[in-house]
């Protein structure tokens, strides 16, 4: 499973005066919350009567992503963060409450490839046919519901207004919050791949986007993979990629602006830049092993040389001395060696940025 975290949020969708749901939703809350910690979910309670949103008053159609009104964006904002929903609902006349079924109608792209977990609760069906009427509309929305859902019969769980204690039910909560964060690591590279302003990649299927210190964790292990041929090559280990942790890549990264390949969810190469002075500086440019030779690497150097900003007059990066393959492949790309190698064992090489034809 992926090592980022993901943000849940737990729907109250009932706004009918005292309604089961916030009861419901509180307990889901406890019966999860362990688990949530050691899932790295982050579960948040959002109750649909706060949102103050009328029945859907927004002129253009909601795949538009064009929203007039403010409870629109506030709304936009809150879903679009959100990495999967798990929607607390009763069962209203066979259907699910006008509100979740109005919520889910006011907006399109912010729920596209996010995992929707149900519990629902009510008399006779326990809810469920208000779960099978809302699947209906969020597969619609490209949302996948999930097979795990916990459906309370209020009858036998309710007493004096509370849940009466049941560890059965309890363990159906985790089993639900399990799934949901299965699915929704599972879905993340479709969710980034639809985002507005996602590069297509040089493989078929992958994508480019800038790197945050979110991602650490994969930056640190393409690293590893990457410099033992360098360390080899040069007969050290004394190399920076090789022993930086997490922490150290996720400081780097705030500051270097980092371009990566991405498919199905793996890093599959990337390149940083940053400006000094009048150079613009490349540098952790890395392809894994198994994809070198079909482009990448020099796909990730051309779009980091068209990055470079106005002023910058040439363009530098540094390798190993004895790293052969990595000179030949930047001399062929118009580099040469503009000092002799360092005391750490690397070398300098830089050309013109007019070489690039950006001027």
């Amino acid at each position: 499973m992926s090592t980022k975290s993901l943000r849940v949020l737990a729907l109250v969708c009932s706004t009918r005066p005292g309604a089961l749901g916030p009861v419901v939703a509180r307990w889901l809350i406890d019966a999860v919350t362990p688990r949530a910690a050691e899932l790295g979910v982050e579960l948040v309670p959002v109750a649909l009567g706060d949102l103050e949103l009328p029945f859907l008053d927004e002129e253009e159609h909601p795949s538009s992503g064009v929203y007039r009104n403010e409870h629109t964006r506030r709304w936009s904002a809150i879903a679009g963060a959100a990495d999967g929903f798990i929607a607390v609902t009763p069962e209203y006349n066979y259907g699910m409450p006008a509100t979740l079924k109005n919520a889910l109608d006011y907006l399109g792209a912010e729920w596209a490839w996010k995992p929707i977990g149900f519990v629902s609760y009510g008399n006779t069906s326990a809810g469920t046919r208000s779960v099978q009427h809302a699947k209906q509309v969020v597969t619609t929305l490209r949302m996948m519901p999930l097979g795990a859902t916990v459906a309370i019969r209020i009858g036998d769980a309710v007493e004096q207004g509370r849940l009466r204690p049941d560890a059965g039910r309890d363990a159906a909560g985790v089993v639900l919050l399990d799934e949901l964060a299965r699915v929704a690591h599972a879905l993340r590279p479709m969710r980034e791949r639809a985002r507005a302003g996602i590069a297509s990649g040089p493989v078929p299927g992958s994508y480019a986007r800038r790197l945050t210190p979110h991602d650490a964790p994969e930056v640190t292990v393409l690293q590893r993979c990457c410099w033992v041929e360098e360390a080899v090559a040069n007969d050290t280990m004394a190399i920076p990629a090789l022993h930086e942790s997490p922490e150290d890549v996720r400081a780097w990264l705030a500051s270097w602006h980092t371009t990566g390949i991405w498919l199905d969810g793996r890093l599959l190469g990337m390149v940083r830049t940053r400006r000094d002075d009048t150079d613009w500086h490349l540098g952790r440019l890395a392809v894994v092993p198994d994809l070198r030779g079909r482009g990448l690497g020099r796909w990730l150097l051309r779009t980091a040389e068209a990055a470079a900003e106005p002023g910058c007059r040439r363009i530098v990066l540094f390798t190993g001395a004895k790293s052969l393959r990595n000179i030949n492949f930047y001399r062929s790309e118009g580099y040469q060696p503009v000092s002799p190698a360092d005391q750490d064992g690397t070398i300098r090489l830089a050309k013109d940025r007019q070489a690039t034809g950006k001027l």
